[in-house]
């Protein structure tokens, strides 16, 4: 069976007469940045993600395990992982996921062959920065690698930091320095762990209060512009900040709208 056959009923065969002069022009350019790092036990699936990442002039590196998968970020540094959940052996796509988010902030890409807001929640809550459930379209995930890759590679902004460091939202401090959320307790303000994408949509709800901004405003304040994906991603969000961040937090539904932070 042909690999794009396994991964989405899209016809890609008129683009696979691109591949070969694509990939010889693009590997010198790809081999002077950071790999992405795939980590993918189909091999079928594994092929197609190398050939069509490495068109677009991207270094690959794949593995069919997740401890081989570990010792290669630890060791090549990359500028992506893409990473499969249901992963064989002792160390699923989940616990790689917690592994390198603990000793790094390289973007992470996971594929699941189960649309489960679960999956999706867990995922997020591990430092995940994207989604995509198999079957999925090749150029859907082309676009999303170039997606994610475009914001981790924005430079940071000129513009001067806020006067105000500490955003007090009710009983939540956003401290926009520190990236620290708390919680105002009985005398002290405990400080509640947000996954990185979690505090960046809080930051931007805390810096536009009293605004009622739809999903796709929020995608594009904290996503960035041109991040191609679903927009439910703003709803699992949404959530986990409300679950961990309790009560105290604000954070209303605007029905046919999207969401306000009051």
């Amino acid at each position: 069976m042909p690999p794009c056959a396994r991964v989405s009923k899209e016809n890609c065969s008129s683009d696979h007469h691109t591949f070969l002069t694509g990939v010889r022009l693009n590997d010198l350019m790809a081999a002077e940045t950071g790999p992405i790092v795939v980590v993918e036990d189909d091999p079928h699936i594994a092929d197609l993600i190398d050939m069509y990442l490495r068109r677009d002039g991207h270094r690959v590196i794949s593995f069919d395990r997740g401890e081989a998968g570990l010792e290669a970020v630890e060791r090549e540094r990359p500028r992506l992982v893409i990473l499969d959940v249901g992963l064989p052996g002792g160390m699923d796509g989940f616990e790689v996921c917690r592994r390198i988010r603990a000793k790094s902030r390289v973007p992470i890409l996971m594929l699941t062959a189960r649309d489960e807001e679960i999956d999706r929640v867990l995922g997020f809550e591990l430092g995940a920065d994207d989604y995509v459930t198999k079957p999925f379209s090749p150029r859907e995930l082309s676009a999303r690698v170039k997606a994610i890759l475009r914001r981790a590679d924005e430079p940071p902004s000129d513009s001067p930091l806020p006067a105000a460091q500490v955003l007090a939202i009710g009983a939540v401090e956003v401290d926009l320095g520190r990236r620290e959320a708390r919680v105002a307790g009985s005398g002290t303000a405990e400080v509640v762990a947000l996954a990185t994408r979690e505090f960046d949509l809080l930051a931007y709800l805390a810096r536009n209060r009293g605004l009622a901004l739809s999903r796709q405003q929020l995608l594009d304040g904290v996503w960035g512009r041109g991040w191609y994906g679903d927009e439910r991603t703003v709803d699992v969000h949404v959530g986990q900040l409300r679950k961990k961040l309790g009560p105290g937090l604000q954070l209303r539904t605007v029905w046919g709208v999207g969401y306000r932070l009051d």
